[in-house]
């Protein structure tokens, strides 16, 4: 199969996954702390990052490796969880699709500057016509309104689009899922002392929807979806596959028809279909 072919695919399955990450934290966050959950969560994927390269006895990374390790940990297994695990106290899974449809952008600016990416013009008009489609819609969808709940958002977005960039370069490398173990583990001891420290008197009365909600996010959103996710954007070029978030609020709207029996409006497929006009515009002038 093309590299670029299999990146889109391997992307492609990794914003599946991390469609559910923001219902899920919101479930979570509900019943447990923000801080314990990212925590404990970097801390369970950590221990299975540890398993598999153990493993498969892979090779430590170099020195030089290190400080983008250090940002990816920074960005995605600490502050995007953290940031929006505190924002979802202050605004709704809705409110949040809008700083979603920011994050294509802020991966392919990243992209550019730490993956030395040169889109042409014409993708950059594709990106933001498809960032504006999808914030516009969530901005109809009746959003309540939170200033620091914004800011939480808006920063998770930046640390996330960093992270994204950053760990796709390395991938290149090291590999994939070999860049998210190592990141992980690298923020290991620090996830694990935070999490005793954080950890509940208490965990009885925990509700089950919790419980999955704290299961999902510790393996498929904190792992799982990154093995797919830095193998498509180092494959298939980070800007371009990013854009490929354009469409994570809405396979969150085909979950919810498909299981919880939510109505989908004639709307909401009028922009879907515009959305994956403009992923599939950006696709083409990516390079």
């Amino acid at each position: 199969m093309d590299k670029t072919a299999s990146g889109w695919i391997n992307g492609f399955l990794g914003i599946l996954i991390f469609s559910g990450s923001l219902p899920a934290t919101r479930v979570a966050v509900m019943e447990f702390d923000p801080v314990f959950l990212t925590a404990a969560r970097a801390t369970i994927a950590g221990l299975l990052g540890l398993a598999l390269l153990t493993a498969f006895r892979e090779k430590r990374p170099e020195r030089g490796d290190l400080l983008s390790l250090a940002i990816v940990a920074l960005g995605v297994v600490v502050g995007f969880p953290l940031l929006t695990a505190l924002a979802l106290e202050h605004i709704t899974s809705a409110h949040s699709i809008v700083f979603i449809g920011l994050l294509p952008l802020a991966t392919a600016i990243f992209g550019v500057l730490r993956g030395g990416e040169r889109p042409r013009p014409a993708f950059w008009l594709f990106s933001c016509l498809g960032s504006a489609l999808v914030a516009s819609f969530a901005a109809t969808q009746g959003l309540s309104v939170s200033p620091i709940g914004d800011l939480l958002m808006l920063a998770a977005i930046i640390v996330c689009g960093l992270g994204y960039a950053e760990g796709a370069k390395l991938s290149r490398k090291l590999g994939g899922w070999q860049v998210i173990s190592w990141a992980l583990v690298l923020s290991l001891p620090i996830m694990l002392a935070l999490t005793f420290i954080t950890l509940p008197l208490s965990l009885r009365g925990i509700g089950d929807a919790a419980w999955a909600g704290f299961a999902y996010v510790s393996t498929f959103s904190m792992l799982i979806g990154f093995v797919f996710w830095y193998r498509g954007l180092a494959q298939g070029g980070i800007a371009a596959v990013g854009q490929l978030q354009l469409l994570q609020p809405f396979f969150g709207l085909a979950l919810a028809a498909g299981l919880l029996r939510e109505q989908v409006s004639a709307g909401m497929l009028v922009v879907t279909i515009a959305v994956v006009l403009c992923v599939a515009g950006a696709k083409k002038f990516a390079r």
